[in-house]
């Protein structure tokens, strides 16, 4: 397995996590942001800076390598799902491109960083038309009015939430689960 400090720039001393320049350059992303879109992406772009400072790499000089290293520890230790990788990599890919508009860096090292292919359909199971419509029959037979309510409600906005691990969980599906 490659060890990840051999790219690390060589320096006597690591490099502080928040310089100046890099807090500016992480508000200055930010602020194209609001409500949870910006909690989520403030919380991917930490995930990443978090990976820069166990390195002591300086996040504005790191490399396309640097960025291959990212992606593979995402994928081969944490094991998260391509979905997963390639969205936290979209954050930080997003951050460089910001860092060059605002002239902070010269080029985006994520440019021509390779990213996991997404399947273009969730892998994700959900109720079938058959499913749920035994469900739906199983909530109206509960003797609390608003258990129909809130399925029908979920069912009607598509929520993945109606999903197998749901209905593990769900007191009306016990004879659904397959």
């Amino acid at each position: 397995m490659t060890t990840f400090t051999r790219l690390a720039p060589a320096s006597s001393d690591p490099p502080e996590p928040f310089t100046d320049q890099l807090r500016l350059a992480v508000a200055a992303y930010l602020a194209r942001f609001k409500g949870s879109s910006r909690e989520h992406t403030e919380s991917d772009l930490r995930c990443y800076l978090i990976w820069c400072a166990e390195r002591s790499l300086d996040p504005l000089a790191a490399q396309r390598p640097h960025l291959e290293l990212y992606i593979r520890s995402m994928q081969e230790i944490r094991r998260f799902k391509p979905s997963m990788v390639s969205r936290r990599f979209s954050v930080a890919a997003g951050f460089y491109r910001t860092c060059v508009i605002d002239g902070i860096i010269e080029h985006s090292p994520a440019e021509h960083v390779r990213r996991p292919a997404v399947p273009a359909e969730s892998p994700t199971l959900g109720f079938t038309h058959l499913q749920f419509e035994a469900l739906l029959s199983a909530a109206r037979e509960s003797p609390n009015p608003y258990d129909f309510a809130l399925v029908a409600m979920l069912g009607l906005l598509g929520v993945s939430v109606l999903g197998p691990a749901w209905q593990r969980e769900c007191p009306w599906c016990h004879s659904l689960a397959a």
